[in-house]
């Protein structure tokens, strides 16, 4: 799987744990090495980072003999290089959505395109419930391909009366996951010969969608084994709470319209269905980054109606100097360069609430200072005895490292960070304002959101044994 968290072993497992650092040592080395011994001298370069490790991955799962890969594309399918397996025991293609558009299109349909590309002869595939013009796109090149294609049913097809399943991971858009999960776990067991894997149920005849036909696969008994999986899924960085005191991180790293929708969703229920504090008020704070060509403003229009009372841009490197942290270095990404996204995700971010203060009543007018927005003189008050309607409205503030900002919003609070030095204060009255707020609030509600690589670096700095 890709990108990592915090470690680049982490995209190389095997049951479920990461490879240990001298397995990784010896089949980095061992790679490398025969590459370059057998490279053509015309064209004498090693195959780039996620290709390397592709090809790393699969020497490792020979070596180790292991019974069962499951390998997650990269980018898109068709080209990806993870797509050389000439026949998987299955495929499955999960919910699409809008990313990587310079590589892969800029339509669902051309990105149903790109997935598509798995599709291998003979070769059962499954899919989730799409949108119909590019589940059409999926049914022709399965049709192309000559490839068997099937729709997952709905997770609640396989809930047999009051009984609910329970998944490890939160958020509605999981279910959809499971549900392709259980199919392509049911195809692997059947092709190993496993018996008990549990009744089929009838499908009803009206099943077949309408600019299909793509049948829908059969729910089926599930097993106990399959219960307890589910149940016990984890996966970091995915709708992940930290509880750390009077600190709460919220944690997705989602990065499309469709999966900071989903996000905004969790955080709603996670976060914002709880009961304010008896003794005092509630700040939240959202911490965003967003990488590549995405549309970073279309990202945070949909994180306005979460009313923040902070938010807060950095760029994904946990200290301003990253030479001694390779693992979470990018050597495409200038520190230059990504400051000045964050400035302008600033801007959009300042912009949107300036749209929305004529048609949300609770917003009152912002006041301008230096392109930041700030909370009006003697409103900071209020905010501890929180009245209805909230009081402030989201100053934006930029920091140059993850340190520097997870500091600044635990102010001290979070046991694993340090308090923040008054050498490295932002110099932003906003800042010093909001400082305050967050020292004397009685919760404090923190989304993390916009990056894998950002939730990445924020686990790496609130988890140190993540990083062992």
């Amino acid at each position: 799987s890709s990108p990592h968290l915090v470690q680049v072993r982490e995209r190389i497992r095997i049951n479920g744990q990461p490879i240990s650092k001298d397995l990784f040592n010896k089949y980095f080395w061992l790679v490398y090495n025969r590459l370059e011994e057998t490279k053509d001298p015309e064209h004498a370069s090693m195959p780039a980072y996620f290709r390397f490790l592709t090809i790393m991955a699969f020497h490792v799962f020979l070596q180790e003999k292991v019974d069962l890969a499951v390998v997650e594309v990269g980018i898109g399918g068709t080209y990806d290089c993870t797509n050389i397996i000439r026949a998987p025991v299955v495929c499955g293609v999960s919910s699409l959505g809008i990313d990587h558009t310079s590589i892969l299109g800029d339509t669902m349909e051309k990105i149903a395109w790109q997935k598509g590309g798995i599709f291998k002869p003979g070769v059962p595939a499954f899919t989730v419930t799409q949108p119909e013009r590019p589940l059409e796109v999926l049914r022709e090149r399965a049709q192309e391909r000559k490839c068997p294609l099937y729709l997952c049913p709905e997770l609640d097809d396989f809930e047999e009366g009051s009984q609910v399943l329970e998944l490890g991971l939160a958020g509605a858009h999981q279910r959809s996951n499971a549900t392709l999960a259980l199919q392509l776990a049911r195809t692997w067991l059947q092709r190993r010969g496993c018996l008990g894997l549990g009744e089929l149920k009838e499908v009803p005849p009206s099943t077949e969608l309408l600019g299909g036909p793509v049948p829908l696969a059969p729910a089926f008994q599930l097993t106990d084994a399959m219960i307890q999986g589910l149940r016990d899924t984890e996966w970091l960085g995915r709708t992940q709470v930290l509880s750390h005191g009077p600190v709460t991180w919220y944690l997705d790293g989602a990065h499309t319209t469709s999966s900071i929708q989903a996000c905004v969703r969790w955080f709603r229920q996670a976060a914002l269905s709880q009961d304010k504090p008896h003794d005092g008020s509630e700040v939240r704070v959202l911490l965003f980054n967003a990488t590549g060509d995405r549309d970073t403003a279309a990202l945070l229009k949909l994180l306005v109606p979460c009313h923040f009372d902070y938010a807060v841009f950095c760029p994904n490197f946990t200290e301003v100097s990253v030479a001694n942290n390779a693992d979470q270095q990018n050597f495409n990404v200038t520190l230059e360069n990504a400051l000045t996204r964050c400035l302008e995700n600033q801007r959009t971010w300042t912009r949107l609430l300036e749209e929305k203060v004529g048609q949300d009543p609770w917003l009152p007018s912002p006041l301008r200072v230096g392109g930041l927005l700030q909370p009006a003189p003697a409103r900071g008050s209020l905010l501890l005895v929180p009245p209805a309607p909230r009081p402030l409205n989201s100053p934006a503030l930029v920091f140059p490292c993850l340190a520097q900002a997870l500091r600044w919003v635990a102010q001290g609070r979070d046991p694993q960070l340090a308090a923040p030095t008054a050498s490295g204060a932002h110099p932003h009255p906003a800042a010093s304002s909001g400082a305050v707020l967050l020292r004397e609030a009685a919760a404090v509600r923190v989304l993390v959101t916009g990056s894998l690589h950002l939730v990445g670096g924020v686990l790496r700095l609130l988890e140190p044994a993540l990083s062992q």
